[in-house]
């Protein structure tokens, strides 16, 4: 008799299917940006040329990162079978707070422009956006309450108490420091950094797919062709540096490019200077919001949970998830982001007033819905929700540009999210 010889095999591949099957493209994924293009085309040919510009296009990152960091949160929330309907409020109230706090308490005992003045409002937003989220999911979570109804009472509530912070009056200006994170002059960070950031962002991208290649062997999992990851990578560093090089392609204002060389001892030609703008800060915390939130939800075992929840509530509890205190958690977190995105919002309009975050909550609600977010619970990608954010922004600013009465406006945004709730299940059915 002879002893069994070990399989040698090599590990299952994904050589064969079609093209897109072998790059485990998500098929959703590419209807999304096949959209996006035709937005932006369209729009491009309707406006004349304007929004396809490099101006517009910077312009339309700085807008988008605000709706787009609480979309990340969002996913988490319904997921879970929730809904948030207070995000706009929540952002509301706490750029209420952050703009008194800069304006009147922080000068009091530390003077004006103090360096500590515009971290210490960040941690202030930040801590007041994850209180008032861990309150509603406590209400949430162990009275019992449905998050629609206590959100909605929260929309009513926070918005109220915006209000009542300052007597609806506006507060400004914010600190120099600060109005750095809304992006404009202040918050561009230049060619230079842009490129570099750029570089650092395609090696990770070319190491994450090695790490995950290399993990998908270990455990005998199937894997892509070489070719195919080359290709990915390919893309994705593609897309990383054309959109370095179209944030570099949009110039400083003369004044302020001027005023910038005479301060740095440059002569000012007789043609001027092209500084470009760079990538600005809130989209570089847009994305550093989004890479740690797709971590949160697919490494991290509170990620697992959430999605086990959303699966099936139920079993998720007998199998011994504290399903009530992850589900605090993920209110706490979706308020934590709302604080992050006030400072953005109040940074770029330099000002805190009543009527920041109004109607944030269908946007943001929006972007996570078109992202693929499933209403039914336990299937949604942060990616998918930044991408819906991108696209929400898309219209409103394509919109804009045309001279489209706000009415209006609202009428095509709640058009597209019954239009992507509806595709979302022919898409569900389809799988059945």
């Amino acid at each position: 008799m002879t002893a069994p010889v070990a399989s040698t095999a090599p590990p299952p591949s994904a050589a064969s299917g079609s093209f897109l099957s072998k790059l485990e493209i998500d098929a959703r994924m590419l209807g999304m940006l096949a959209a996006l293009a035709a937005i932006w085309i369209g729009f491009d040919l309707l406006s004349g040329g304007v929004f396809l510009t490099p101006r517009n296009l910077w312009n339309l990152s700085v807008q988008t990162a605000s709706v787009a960091v609480m979309a990340t949160g969002m996913v988490l929330v319904i997921v879970t079978r929730n809904i948030d309907l207070s995000v706009g409020a929540i952002l509301g109230v706490v750029g209420m707070i952050i703009g008194v706090a800069q304006v009147q308490w922080l000068p009091a005992y530390l003077g004006l422009e103090h360096p500590l003045t515009a971290p210490l409002a960040v941690v202030l937003a930040m801590v007041i956006g994850g209180s008032i989220g861990l309150f509603q999911g406590w209400l949430i979570a162990y009275l019992g309450i449905p998050s629609f109804i206590v959100t909605l009472g929260g929309l009513l509530v926070w918005r109220g108490a915006a209000w009542w912070v300052t007597t609806g009056q506006t507060v400004a200006p914010m600190d120099t420091r600060f109005k750095a994170f809304g992006g404009g002059v202040e918050g561009a960070l230049g060619a230079t950094t842009t490129w570099v950031i750029a570089a650092i962002a395609c090696g990770l991208i070319i190491i994450a797919l090695g790490f995950s290649r290399r993990r998908r062997l270990r455990f005998g999992f199937p894997v892509r062709p070489g070719w195919a990851d080359a290709v990915i990578a390919a893309l994705a560093c593609g897309i990383v540096l054309a959109a370095a090089a179209i944030a570099n392609a949009y110039p400083l204002p003369a004044g302020t490019a001027r005023r910038w060389a005479e301060a740095n001892g440059l002569t000012w030609p007789e043609g001027g200077l092209f500084i470009p703008h760079g990538v600005a800060l809130p989209v570089l915390i847009a994305i550093l919001v989004g890479l740690v939130m797709t971590f949160i939800a697919t490494r991290r075992r509170f990620g697992r949970y959430v999605f086990a929840i959303g699966g099936n509530p139920e079993a998720a509890e007998l199998s011994g998830i504290n399903t009530r205190w992850t589900l605090m958690k993920v209110f706490g977190l979706m308020g934590l982001l709302c604080g992050i995105s006030a400072c953005i919002s109040t940074a770029r309009l330099n000002a805190a007033t009543n009527a920041a975050g109004s109607l944030d909550e269908l946007y943001v609600i929006a972007s996570a819905v078109i992202g693929g977010t499933s209403l039914a619970g336990g299937v949604g990608t942060i990616a998918g929700a930044m991408l819906g954010a991108l696209v929400m922004q898309s219209l409103q600013s394509g919109m804009v540009l045309l001279g489209v009465d706000t009415p209006l406006q609202n009428i095509v945004v709640g058009a597209v999210l019954v239009l992507a709730v509806w595709v979302d299940s022919l898409y569900r059915r389809r799988i059945k």
